[in-house]
């Protein structure tokens, strides 16, 4: 079994409170949610008006399709217009 995570960095330059921001963030997390069956959450940086950071967590088989996973999840994040990627950062972990 292998599992892979990614932690995104977001900075959110249209948000001018928390309820904005927390729309635009909760939008994204719902749409990959759909899109990748992928486990996904806001898990930093909760009360910040222009930054978030998103968690994403998938299971698999095989390293290559959780990698493959989680770079189309970041190029989803990226062309979504709605937020900035600052950055992002990608853990495998293989398990028994």
């Amino acid at each position: 079994m292998v599992i892979g995570v990614l932690r995104i960095t977001l900075a959110i330059d249209e948000a001018f409170s928390l309820k904005e921001k927390r729309h635009i963030v909760k939008s994204i997390i719902e749409r990959l949610k759909s899109r990748f069956n992928a486990s996904v959450a806001e898990v930093d940086l909760n009360d910040k008006w222009k930054n978030a950071v998103i968690g994403a967590a998938c299971v698999s088989n095989e390293a290559s399709h959780a990698d493959s996973m989680m770079a189309n999840i970041v190029n989803f994040v990226e062309n979504d217009g709605r937020a900035i990627l600052v950055d992002y950062t990608t853990e495998t972990i293989y398990a028994d």
